[in-house]
């Protein structure tokens, strides 16, 4: 298994020099996002207290997390650019929380020199840039005190220390040979450092040199730990698996750990237990548990004396360890994961990354005859398989598929590429193929005519002719693991070390889509250059566009999903395969569907931006009277039209009717009344164009407990459809459907819920002017203490123009406006519903008698129904152009069966007695996949800002 090298890829960073000066580009950028990093972690930090766990990645983001929970708190976005420029390498937080610094390839491409960042850890915002540093930032620290920062610099530029009063350097030392990787503080502030150049250097407490000595172990001492009485200091290496324990005062050798096992990887990163009895180290050295290569961390007994056990924590190098209270540690690795092992030695919390691991897939790497479907592994070698097509954007996990698909062409007659996998020299017919230094070969792929072929590196993705010139390059956003070209030879398709898989136009190299497959294997979302994109339920939040704000200012980000309206076209990626050209598969798509082209930049259609300052996350609160302070910004100039105040993901009261114009940055206040609980509070900022990303706030009530708890009630609006007016859509079951979950909740009345109130349309009753009437009354019925429920069961369509509409008995579907219920008429009625929303969606039937115009897809609108400023549960039937199946045997559909079982009880999954959102959404999705044996995959959708909450008891 391929391990990251824990200074390779940084040493190349280094010897690239800064080249460009000016302001970060103002241009959107869009990336991946997926609530956890998508490349390795280089480092970690904690506060004094144990609150907080911050990361920081090469994926350009610094994360804030909930220690105890791994809960992601705040995503930090330093200005970034295309290329390295934002890779972060380094982070620290203050010891009493209220400070991150972060710093790696940061600054340099405006600047011509590197700058750390401050950040304020409530806020989440950029507050102080410290300018000037000649080379990348490879290590930070806050010193005990929180007086001093330090910070280890790349190259032979040694370390620099900061006042934290006013970040202004006091101290530095510039005679090094070679980077620093790591640094230790005393609890009397001496302080240790580590270096390439093959030297430990001691500094007192003023930071004067007092001693250096060689390593007595390796060439290239990485990580450096003081124990805690700085009586002795521990000594990690890039270049050997030894670890040393050297003196605290004159750095004399003291003794080594037992490394026996291992020869040819490292222990680099070391740290000792609160008490100083354990000693633990981790780097890339890994063993077989289970049958399955795991990197582990050694603990040793007795300070690093005693005997040892293994530790299986990741897949990857570790590069980072830091004590914890308990004896246990946090890690950090390549993979990229984070998690913490408690004293004796078991993983108590893991967060592993979401991108599928597309590494050495090579021969696996199937493409199909346009080039359209993709075949490719979750896991690497090509293990945990899937099919993608990405002209129907259907997500088929396994192998089946009725496309024949074909692998890479590694040899013809005229092409014998050798020496191409992991290597620094790959040649052509015995012929050294050209790359940059440190540049290292991946994949391979030859053209079916035999006069080019494809070599993926780990920068780029480069096309040569039979003779080995070079036709063209481009830059990939990863390691280029794998390529293959399709049989018309018309594209490349390359997987990457980010967890994408691109098409890229084989004549020229210009990219044409980008597909990212959530390692949950349920979520994706596929993309344009231009921003135009489809996705599945919950896909549209996993990328989005990042918004410099200039080099002394966070970002922005704004999910893709806050453009829904004018980027959501799956249209536009169907013609990309008849068109090879994004430009032509705009105008088809537009004509088709009669729209015209808007040109609009992203940045003129911005949300606002809105921030809370107070109260702060986390807060206790015991009065139900509570002020809001908040901060607002309207990148776009356009007028704040409202602030929505939400609790647990639902309206409370805001303030409508605004006309807000910002100038910079505006702080304003809300009074509003809380429940007497803990909840999540958010706020929501509009315009005209769209809503904000929420900002949100855990609050805990710590006042007086009511005495009496009143149950809510539940307000169901049920309608099924079976016998249409139209014969031609008539289904079975639908309105049977929607009789067994009304008299399934019905059960419901005296356990949890006050009362259950329910309207029932099936059949001749559900019209249009019937069931306009039942959201009037779901909307005027239901009050914030009570939740609602709005279940359908029929017949689902799509104008031309995407519009959804709802089919009810009378529909006549050449005359959609005036005979179907408006997706707007559902969103508008469940979005302003006062209580908690869910809906159960089975409106996926079989189309094929609606004639060629009538499309059902419904993704569109379950991802706008779960978006936070609409806020509604939604559990739906089947995914994007999947049928709803219904049987005879069953007589139910598969979902409303699934839907009922569990929630009469097997979706318990726990055993206590509550059947909520997640557990039914867990039990739903394997009890359809198992009666309809894998041709129908039902989807939930939740969103962000509503926590998990019962909707059943057994």
């Amino acid at each position: 298994m391929k391990l990251i090298k824990l200074t390779t890829i940084i040493l190349i960073l280094i010897n690239a020099l800064y080249c460009l000066a000016g302001e970060p580009p103002r241009e959107p950028i869009l990336r991946i996002e997926t609530e956890m990093h998508t490349t390795m972690i280089n480092r970690l930090s904690i506060d004094r207290d144990e609150r907080f766990l911050v990361t920081g990645s090469f994926d350009k983001t610094i994360r804030l997390w909930e220690l105890r929970t791994g809960k992601l708190l705040k995503t930090l976005r330093p200005p970034i650019d295309e290329g390295k420029e934002g890779m972060i390498y380094a982070v620290a937080i203050s010891p009493d929380g209220r400070y991150i610094a972060g710093g790696g390839w940061t600054g340099g491409k405006w600047d011509k020199t590197a700058s750390i960042y401050i950040f304020d850890r409530q806020r989440g915002a950029l507050i102080k840039r410290i300018e000037g540093l000649p080379e990348v930032i490879l290590h930070l620290s806050f010193s005990k005190d929180g007086r001093f920062l330090i910070a280890g610099l790349g190259g032979n530029n040694g370390i620099r220390i900061y006042s934290t009063k006013d970040y202004s350097l006091i101290k530095e030392d510039k005679e090094y040979g070679d980077s620093v990787f790591g640094f230790d503080l005393s609890s009397d502030r001496r302080l240790v450092v580590s270096s390439l150049d093959g030297y430990i250097r001691l500094y007192d407490k003023e930071f004067n040199l007092i001693k250096k000595e060689k390593a007595p172990g390796g060439k290239r001492p990485y990580h450096i730990s003081f124990s805690p009485d700085g009586s002795k200091i521990a000594v990690g290496y890039e270049d050997t698996p030894d670890v040393d324990i050297i003196s605290g005062y004159d750095l004399k050798s003291l003794y080594k750990a037992d490394t026996s096992g291992f020869s040819e990887c490292s222990f680099a990163s070391v740290t000792w237990s609160y008490d100083g009895m354990l000693l633990y180290a981790g780097g890339g050295c890994q063993k077989l548990f289970d049958d399955k290569w795991k990197v582990i961390i050694r603990r040793w007994d007795n300070g690093g004396k005693g005997g040892f056990i293994d530790i299986p924590v990741a897949e990857n190098t570790i590069m980072h360890i830091l004590p914890l209270k308990g004896n246990g540690v946090a890690f950090a690795s390549g993979e990229p994961s984070f998690g913490i092992v408690d004293g004796v030695g078991r993983i108590s919390l893991y967060k592993g990354n979401a991108i599928a691991d597309l590494r050495d897939q090579w021969e696996k790497f199937l493409l199909s005859y346009d080039g359209s479907t993709v075949r490719f592994g979750y896991e690497v070698l090509g293990n945990s398989p899937a099919v993608f097509d990405a002209e129907k954007r259907e997500l088929k996990i396994g192998e089946k598929t009725s496309l024949r698909l074909l692998p890479p062409i590694f040899k013809t007659e005229g092409i014998n590429v050798t020496d191409w996998k992991s290597n620094y020299n790959p040649r052509l017919n015995g012929k050294p193929i050209k790359l940059e230094q440190y540049e290292i070969s991946r994949s391979l792929a030859i053209s079916p005519d035999g006069k080019r072929f494809v070599l993926g590196t780990g920068w780029l993705l480069r096309c040569f002719d039979k003779d080995g010139n070079e036709l063209w390059n481009v830059p990939a956003p990863g390691t280029v693991w794998d390529v293959n070209i399709s049989g018309n030879g018309r594209v490349v398709v390359a997987g990457l070390a980010d967890g994408t898989i691109r098409w890229f136009r084989m004549e020229d190299g210009k990219e044409l889509l980008a597909l990212f497959p959530h390692k949950d294997k349920r979520r994706w979302v596929l993309w344009t250059p231009k921003g135009y994109y489809d996705a599945s339920p919950g896909g549209e939040e996993l990328i989005g566009w990042h918004i410099n704000n200039g080099k002394d200012s966070s970002a922005d980000f704004y999910p893709v999903g806050r453009f829904r309206d004018r980027f959501y076209r799956p249209d536009i990626i169907a013609k990309l395969f008849t068109t090879y050209d994004e430009e032509r598969a705009i105008a088809l798509a537009n004509e088709e569907s009669g729209r015209k082209r808007v040109e609009t930049s992203i940045k003129d259609i911005l949300p606002p931006v809105i921030t809370i300052l107070s109260p702060a996350d986390g807060t206790s609160i015991s009065k139900k009277e509570l002020t809001v302070r908040y901060s607002l910004r309207n990148p776009s100039g356009e007028p704040v039209t409202a602030i929505k105040v939400l609790i647990d993901g639902r309206p409370v009261s805001g303030q409508r009717g605004l006309i807000i114009k910002p100038k910079g940055e505006e702080v304003g206040k809300l009074n509003i009344t809380v429940p007497e609980r803990d909840f999540e509070l958010s706020l929501i900022a509009e315009n005209k164009y769209s809503a904000s990303v929420p900002a949100t706030v855990r609050l805990f009530w710590r006042g007086k407990k009511e005495e009496f708890i009143v149950k809510p009630k539940l307000y169901i609006l049920a309608i099924g459809i079976s016998r249409y007016k139209d014969e031609h859509l008539r289904l079975q079951f639908a309105h049977k459907d929607a009789e067994d979950f009304v008299k399934t909740m019905k059960k419901q009345k005296g356990k949890l819920y006050e009362d259950v109130v329910v309207k029932l349309l099936t059949d001749e009753r559900a019209t249009k002017d019937e069931i306009l009437d039942g959201l009037d009354w779901l909307q005027k019925e239901t009050t914030h203490k009570d939740l609602a429920m709005l279940f359908i069961a029929g017949h689902g369509i799509n104008d031309t123009a995407g519009i959804y509409y709802f089919l009810p008995q009378n529909a006549d579907i050449e005359k959609l406006k005036r005979t179907a219920i408006a997706f707007s008429d559902i969103k508008n009625t469940v979005s302003s519903l006062a209580g908690k929303v869910v809906m159960f969606a089975d409106t996926c039937h079989s189309g094929n008698v609606m004639g060629k115009r009538a499309v059902t897809d419904i993704t569109g609108v379950i991802n706008e129904l779960a978006s936070a400023e609409n806020g509604v549960v939604v559990f739906a039937s089947s995914t994007g152009r999947q049928y709803s199946l219904e049987d005879p045997e069953w007589r139910n559909g598969a979902f409303t069966k699934a839907v009922v079982e569990g929630i009469q009880g097997k979706a318990d999954l726990l055993g206590k007695g509550k059947i909520t959102v997640n557990m039914l959404d867990t039990f739903i999705a394997e009890r359809v996949k198992e009666l309809t044996k894998g041709r129908q995959t039902p989807v939930t959708t939740k969103p962000v800002t509503v926590p998990d909450f019962p909707v059943a008891v057994r």
